[in-house]
């Protein structure tokens, strides 16, 4: 079966591996000059994260989510299992607590905890809930990662490749463009989402810890070469507009009560995008034809791509079965 996957970001790349595993001939193309260019991918935290995301009220990340944890590290190397800590200042317990109360898979840590899972925030946080089973990756190692893995199983990657999905000539296409997929969904509204990337070598962190506070819940997330990503807001936008101030210095802030060495980090990047979800804030499947659209990750990108990309082989699969279907009544 030849499936053509319009967009590389880490739904179109996640489905394409699902399609190609199970036999199709797969090509992916992708309007950017070099992987991850127009991809909102590029500019996420890449948290595998199913419970912490539960605490948001979205029941889909911790239903769903699990799968990701088994996914990701049978497909690349670049995946950390280390856990996330989730910390807050002393005068803020009470959102340590409501936190809890909304998610599970979770143990409570003590100061001594704290510093025994990070050395370098020892003495500064009283109790965190430490979720052991969580994961992360670098979008910027992991995209590349997976072209290697779906490249590897016989795919195809054009690159510089724009393409409207329904004038492709394929047996099945599946649409991932994200956002620029509003032509055909138009109940798509852009998030916009604002990270900051700071360097220094005074800090040491092994997995994503996110700082609760009454009025920004910030996460800390530490990538190669003593580079932290600073992440993120959710605005009600789909300007491409770059960071604002008030984000920045909102994040930097946070980011400074995390740890002080931070305000003396270098600020390599900064960085906004927009996330494409539905008004429910949950990720669809939708046939349309040979068309399959894969659409509405929202945040949840690198955690419910290998569930939604996995629906998505189904739907393209079930497409073979119904022109096997046609072809046999038409030759009886």
């Amino acid at each position: 079966m030849r499936v053509v996957v319009v967009g590389a970001g880490v739904a179109g790349l996640v489905t394409a591996i699902h399609l190609a595993e199970r036999g199709a001939s797969v090509e992916v193309l992708e309007r950017g000059a070099r992987l991850g260019e127009s991809a909102c991918a590029w500019a996420a935290g890449g948290m595998i994260a199913p419970w912490c995301e539960a605490e948001t009220g979205e029941e889909e990340a911790a239903r769903l989510g699990p799968e990701a944890l088994d996914w990701w590290p049978r497909q690349i190397d670049e995946v950390a299992v280390e856990g996330t800590l989730v910390v807050a200042s002393r005068r803020d317990q009470a959102e340590l607590s409501r936190f809890s109360r909304r998610t599970d898979h979770f143990e409570w840590a003590d100061a001594a905890r704290v510093a025994e899972l990070e050395p370098d925030l020892a003495g500064r946080f009283e109790r965190a809930l430490f979720f052991p089973e969580e994961a992360h990756v670098d979008p910027r190692a992991a995209l590349p990662a997976l072209q290697r893995r779906f490249e590897a199983l016989g795919g195809r990657i054009r690159l510089g490749a724009a393409a409207n999905p329904d004038d492709i000539d394929a047996d099945a296409v599946v649409d991932c463009r994200g956002f620029g997929a509003r032509d055909a969904l138009k109940e798509l509204r852009g998030v916009r989402g604002e990270m900051v990337l700071l360097r220094t070598d005074e800090v040491s962190l092994k997995r994503p810890v996110r700082l609760l506070h009454p009025r920004i819940a910030l996460y800390v997330i530490p990538r190669a070469d003593h580079v932290f990503m600073i992440g993120a807001t959710a605005i009600e936008s789909a300007s491409r507009a770059k960071i604002s101030a008030r984000s920045a210095v909102e994040l930097i802030n946070g980011a400074y009560a995390l740890h002080s060495a931070f305000g003396e980090a270098e600020v390599v990047e900064t960085c906004a995008e927009v996330r494409p979800s539905f008004p429910d804030n949950l990720p669809r499947v939708v046939r349309d034809g040979r068309v399959v659209r894969v659409n509405g990750l929202y945040r949840n990108g690198f955690l419910l791509s290998p569930t939604f990309g996995r629906l998505a082989a189904d739907a393209v699969f079930e497409l073979e079965k119904s022109s096997e279907a046609d072809r046999q009544r038409l030759a009886s």
